[in-house]
């Protein structure tokens, strides 16, 4: 009798170590070990990017990110002015660089004043900010489409809050605003997704909205 029960305590013990492995492997990224720190890492990038693709505002975020590692967002002006000095352009140089090598990503650019003037001219001086910076993205290749987002919040959000002059406030900046609106994804990203979705609402052999056959093997 007490061999039985032995046996009966190590098979419960069995089992439930059992359960537990498989509840975990439910949460854990699939392939990891506990003797690899190498084991999950591509589920666990995977998830990660598939995170990001469902957060548009986290992807967003990340976008902007980047954009302000590879280029100032920020250029400043001389007082009354809309002017784009050489420290500008330069800046404007790299913020062209970064948008060419991202042509899905559309930005927003909005111009900035400081508290000296009345708010309605202000207002259009920030918007002619904005302007000049667009007109030197679109010399500089950058397509005026991708730039839809363009206004003026004049003397509104100052950097420093003072009524004097001041060139910190006397400014444009430039940030992503989203994706292009015909952009589908890179890679598992959303073209070869999409194609999935297609095929599983479709059947095999079906043709997608573009003409092309997205049907198995």
């Amino acid at each position: 009798m007490r061999k039985l029960s032995t046996i009966a305590a190590l098979a419960t013990g069995i089992i439930l170590a059992g359960c537990t492995n498989f509840m975990t492997s439910l949460t854990s990224p699939a392939g990891e070990g506990a003797n690899s720190h190498l084991f999950g890492v591509a589920t666990e990038q995977n998830i990660n990017a598939q995170i990001a693709y469902g957060d548009p505002a986290g992807r967003i975020r990340a976008l902007n990110e980047a954009f302000r590692a590879a280029a100032p967002d920020t250029v400043t002006f001389e007082f009354d002015s809309a002017a784009l000095d050489s420290a500008a352009r330069s800046a404007l140089d790299q913020q062209a660089m970064w948008l060419k090598d991202n042509p899905h990503v559309r930005m927003t650019v909005v111009g900035h004043t400081d508290k000296v003037g009345s708010e309605g001219y202000n207002d259009g001086l920030g918007l002619r900010r904005a302007k000049a910076v667009v007109a030197y993205l679109s010399q500089r290749g950058i397509s005026r489409s991708r730039l839809d987002a363009v206004q003026s919040v004049g003397e509104r959000e100052p950097v420093v809050d003072t009524e004097e002059r001041e060139r910190r406030n006397r400014r444009s900046v430039t940030s992503v605003a989203g994706f292009d609106r015909r952009y589908v994804g890179d890679g598992m990203d959303g073209e070869v997704a999409y194609r999935i979705y297609n095929t599983y609402q479709r059947g095999p052999g079906a043709v997608s909205e573009a003409g092309v056959d997205t049907g198995g093997s």
